[in-house]
C-alpha cells in the first residue's frame, strides 16, 4: 500500500488560502449534516462519527497548510501560514460553540442503544459531551457568546506568541580569541561578519549555538551576556500579549464556574486538580534540597579551582561550571563524545533499536523528497516486515535555518483512523528538530544529550503512526496532556546502555565505537548537577501554574517570587517567561513533564527485569500503550503495560536520590 502525502514542496500562498477554505467548507457541510438529521433517527452514524470526520478534516487542514508556518524557508509563504492557521484555529473553535451540535449530541446521548456501544465509540459521545459543557454550553446565550469571542482572541494570542518566538533573532559578536573553550567544529559553523577588517563570529540562539557556548566558552562575561538575551528572547512583543493571555483564560474560567483557569485545564488530566500538582512539586523540591546543596557546593568548588574567587556560582555560569566538573573529575569531554555521535550513525542505531523494539522496518523514501517543504526534511515509511505494507510516514527535518521552528518537536500532520472495513488512513508525522548542519569538511556531531532528544522526539514519532485508534479523536499522542511525554520519555533510557551506546555510535574519522570506559564515566557523572537540573523543571512548572491559578499580578513579579527554587538569584532585567513557548498549548500543564517522567522511569523497568526480551516487552508497550492512543485513561493504559501499580522509585533513582 502506498501513502499519499500532500506536495509541501508546490504549495503556494493561493493553495493555502484555497485549501483552507475548502476544509471549512467541508467541515460547514458536515455539521449541517449532522444537525439536519431528526431526532428519531439518530444514531452513533449520522451524529458522532460526523464530529470525527470534522476532526479529521480540520487535522489534514493543519497538518498541509497551517503547518508551513512553522518549517517553510519562505517569509511570505510562512507568514500566509500563520495567518490561516490563525483563521482555521478560530473556525475550529467556533464550532465548539454552535448549539444545534450540542442539543444534536444530547438527543442522542438519550438513546437507548447506548450501551450496545463499543466501549471507544461510548468514549468518542461521552468526550464530545464533556467538550460541549467545557465550552460553556450549559449556559445562557450572553455567556455563550462571551466565552466564545474571547476563545477566538486567545487563540490569535497564542499564535502571535509563538510566531515572535520563532521569527526572534539576537546574537553576541566575538573575536576567535572569545571562542576558547569551544572547538574548530563549532567556531566554522558560526557565521562571521568583518568589523574593521578584523573576523567576527556570530553566536546565536539556535541551540546548536547557545547550548554549547553556555556550556564550554571560557569567558564568563559573554557567557552571562548570552545567558541574558536568551532570557529576554521576544520581551518586547510578548510580555504583553501573555499577560492579555492570562487574563483572557483567567474570564473563561471564571465563566465557566471554575475557580482559576489552572482547575479547569486539569479537570481533564491525570492529575485533576491543582492541589495534586502543588502537592508533587514540592515535594519533589523538598527531596531534592540535600542534593542541591551538594551541587551547588561541588561547583562553588569548581568556580574557585578555575577563577581562585570564592563564592556561589550564578544561574547563567551552572552549565559551564558543570562541564567543567564533569571533565576534570570523570574525563568526560562533551565534544569529544560528540565525536562519536555523527547523526547518520544516530540515525541508523537509533532505527535498528526501534526496530528491534516495536517490529517494524523504516525505509528511506528518497522518491518523494521532492515534496517536502524543504530539501533537509528527509522522507520515511514504516513498514510491516511480514505484509511489507507501509504503516505510516514520517519526516526528519532536523537542521536550523531563519523563521523555522525553533526546538525540537513532533509534529501529527496526519492522523490515523479507520475508513470502514479495513482500510485504514495512514499517519503521517514530522521531526522537527534544530541540530547542528553538516559541511562538506565535517559532519553534524550531536552531543550526548542531543542523542537523548532525538531518541525522545522519535518516541513521539512512534506514538503519533503506530495508532490503531478508529478515531481521530484518539489517535496517537492523543491522550492526556500529561502522560503524553511518557512513552518517549522511558525510550531516552536506551540512550544510557553501554550495550545500546556502543551499537551505534561511531567516530566520525576512526569509526571506532565510544569506549567503554568512556561510556562508564559519562554514566557516573550521569547525576552531576541533576537537582539543578530539576529543580529548574520545578521553577518552570510552578512559574506555569501559579500564572494560571493567581489573576491580575504582574508576570515578572511570579517569576522574582518563586525563582529562589532553582536555588538562584533572580537574573535581573531578564524576561524568561517571554519565550516559553510552552505557555501557550501546555498551559497549566508544563509540570507533565516531570509527571509523565515518573511513569516513564517506572515503565522502563520492564526492560530491565531478569531475562526480559527487548522484543516481547516491546511488542506489549506497542500493543498497550502505542496503539491504542486515548482510547483508554492513561492510568489504565500504564496499569496494563506494568501489571501493578505505578510507583516513582526508578524516577527517584535516576536524579540520583535514594528510595
Amino acid at each position: 500500500m502506498t501513502i499519499d502525502t500532500p506536495d509541501w514542496a508546490a504549495t503556494t500562498a493561493d493553495d493555502i488560502e484555497r485549501g483552507v477554505d475548502e476544509a471549512m467548507r467541508t467541515v460547514d457541510r458536515l455539521a449541517d449534516e449532522l444537525v439536519s438529521v431528526p431526532d428519531g433517527r439518530r444514531n452513533f452514524e449520522n451524529t458522532v462519527l460526523p464530529l470525527d470526520e470534522i476532526g479529521n478534516v480540520l487535522g489534514q487542514a493543519s497538518g498541509q497548510f497551517g503547518f508551513l508556518s512553522q518549517v517553510s524557508a519562505d517569509d511570505e509563504l510562512r507568514g500566509v501560514a500563520h495567518r490561516q492557521e490563525e483563521r482555521l484555529s478560530v473556525f475550529a473553535a467556533g464550532l465548539g460553540f454552535r448549539e444545534d451540535i450540542d442539543r444534536a449530541l444530547k438527543a442522542y446521548a438519550t438513546r437507548a442503544e447506548l450501551e450496545a456501544l463499543p466501549d471507544d465509540a461510548r468514549r468518542l459521545l461521552e468526550f464530545a459531551l464533556r467538550d460541549y459543557r467545557r465550552n460553556g454550553l450549559d449556559l445562557d446565550k450572553e455567556t455563550r457568546e462571551e466565552l466564545q469571542s474571547l476563545q477566538e482572541r486567545l487563540v490569535g494570542l497564542g499564535i502571535r506568541f509563538r510566531k515572535n518566538i520563532d521569527d526572534y533573532e539576537d546574537q553576541i559578536e566575538v573575536s576567535r580569541a572569545d571562542l576558547d573553550g569551544l572547538p574548530d567544529s563549532y567556531i566554522d559553523r558560526l557565521r562571521t561578519t568583518e568589523v574593521e577588517g578584523a573576523v567576527r563570529y556570530r553566536v546565536g540562539l539556535d541551540y546548536p549555538e547557545l547550548h554549547p557556548f553556555l556550556d564550554s566558552a571560557h569567558d564568563g562575561e559573554l557567557r552571562r551576556e548570552l545567558f541574558h538575551k536568551n532570557h529576554n528572547k521576544a520581551a518586547d512583543t510578548n510580555i504583553e500579549i501573555l499577560e492579555e493571555a492570562l487574563g483572557v483564560r483567567s474570564s473563561m474560567a471564571t465563566l465557566l464556574g471554575f475557580e482559576s483557569w489552572a482547575a479547569y485545564a486539569l479537570e481533564i488530566k491525570m492529575a485533576k486538580q491543582a492541589d495534586a500538582v502543588l502537592e508533587f512539586l514540592e515535594d519533589l523540591e523538598a527531596r531534592l534540597q540535600s542534593k542541591l546543596a551538594s551541587d551547588l557546593t561541588r561547583l562553588g568548588e569548581q568556580l574557585e579551582r578555575r577563577t581562585g574567587v570564592k563564592g556561589p556560582v550564578g544561574i547563567a555560569d551552572w552549565r559551564y561550571y558543570t562541564s567543567q566538573v564533569i571533565q576534570e573529575q570523570y574525563q568526560v569531554d562533551p565534544f569529544e563524545v560528540a565525536a562519536y555521535f555523527p547523526l547518520d550513525a544516530v540515525l541508523d542505531g537509533m532505527f535498528r533499536i526501534y526496530e528491534g523494539l516495536v517490529g517494524v522496518k523504516f525505509v528511506r523514501r528518497p522518491d518523494v523528497v521532492d515534496s517536502a517543504w524543504h530539501e533537509d526534511a528527509q522522507p520515511f515509511d514504516i513498514v510491516d516486515p511480514t505484509s511489507g505494507e507501509a504503516l505510516a510516514r514520517f519526516y526528519m527535518d532536523l537542521y536550523p535555518r531563519t523563521g523555522k521552528f525553533g526546538h525540537a518537536a513532533a509534529f501529527t500532520l496526519r492522523g490515523g483512523r479507520s475508513l470502514g472495513g479495513d482500510a485504514y488512513q495512514r499517519p503521517i508525522s514530522a521531526i522537527v528538530a534544530n541540530f547542528t548542519k553538516p559541511t562538506e569538511a565535517s559532519p553534524s556531531l550531536l552531543r550526548h544529550t542531543e542523542v537523548v532528544t532525538l531518541f525522545h522526539e522519535f518516541g513521539h514519532i512512534l506514538h503519533q503512526t503506530l495508532t490503531t485508534s478508529r478515531f481521530t479523536r484518539f489517535s496517537g499522542t492523543r491522550v492526556e496532556r500529561d502522560f503524553v511525554e511518557a512513552p518517549s520519555q522511558m525510550l531516552e533510557h536506551w540512550c544510557w546502555q553501554p550495550d545500546m551506546l556502543s551499537s551505534f555510535s561511531r567516530h566520525h574519522e576512526t569509526g571506532e565505537p565510544l569506549p567503554i570506559s568512556l561510556i562508564n564515566r559519562m554514566i557516573e557523572a550521569k547525576h552531576t548537577s541533576s537537582a539543578i537540573a530539576t529543580l529548574r523543571q520545578v521553577y518552570f512548572s510552578r512559574l506555569d501554574l501559579a500564572y494560571h491559578s493567581e489573576s491580575g499580578r504582574s508576570t515578572d513579579d511570579i517569576a522574582r517570587e518563586l525563582h529562589p527554587i532553582t536555588g538562584f538569584p533572580f537574573p535581573e532585567d531578564t524576561h524568561f517567561q517571554a519565550g516559553f513557548g510552552h505557555l501557550f498549548g501546555y498551559d497549566a500543564g508544563y509540570y507533565g513533564y516531570l509527571w509523565s517522567r515518573v511513569f516513564g522511569d517506572d515503565m522502563f523497568t520492564r526492560f530491565e527485569a531478569p531475562g526480559a526480551s527487548v522484543s516481547s516487552v516491546g511488542a506489549e508497550y506497542r500493543q498497550q500503550i502505542l496503539e491504542p492512543g486515548g482510547t483508554a485513561d492513561a492510568d489504565e493504559l500504564i496499569l496494563r503495560f506494568l501489571g501493578r501499580e505505578p510507583n516513582a522509585d526508578a524516577f527517584l533513582r535516576e536524579l540520583g536520590l535514594s528510595t
